[in-house]
């Protein structure tokens, strides 16, 4: 049986290829329609900051955020969340 960290792996590889398709890339419009319909609980994105994001993420710059440039996005934001989820005092206790 995989763990809840090998699930939670699974789910965000499905998630990025339900959004990028066979091509295994985001165009923004996409990597938009990603953000609000699956982290709208974490993050909110309007056009300006859309575009700030994407160009911080597309490290390439081919205008496309594969997979790779995706987990950064992934990073930042469960990082930023961390200690919404896991209270100071709580830190050592697992769920």
């Amino acid at each position: 049986m995989p763990s809840y960290l090998e699930v939670g792996m699974v789910t965000i590889i499905r998630v990025f290829h339900k959004y990028s398709g066979l091509k295994g890339k985001l165009k923004k419009a996409e990597l938009k329609d990603l953000i609000n319909n699956e982290m709208n609980h974490f993050i909110m994105v309007k056009n300006e900051t859309l575009d700030e994001l994407f160009a911080d993420l597309d490290q390439n710059g081919d205008l496309e955020i594969d997979f790779k440039e995706f987990i950064t996005l992934i990073a930042m934001v469960t990082s930023a969340c961390h200690d919404l989820f896991i209270p100071v005092q709580s830190k050592n206790t697992y769920a």
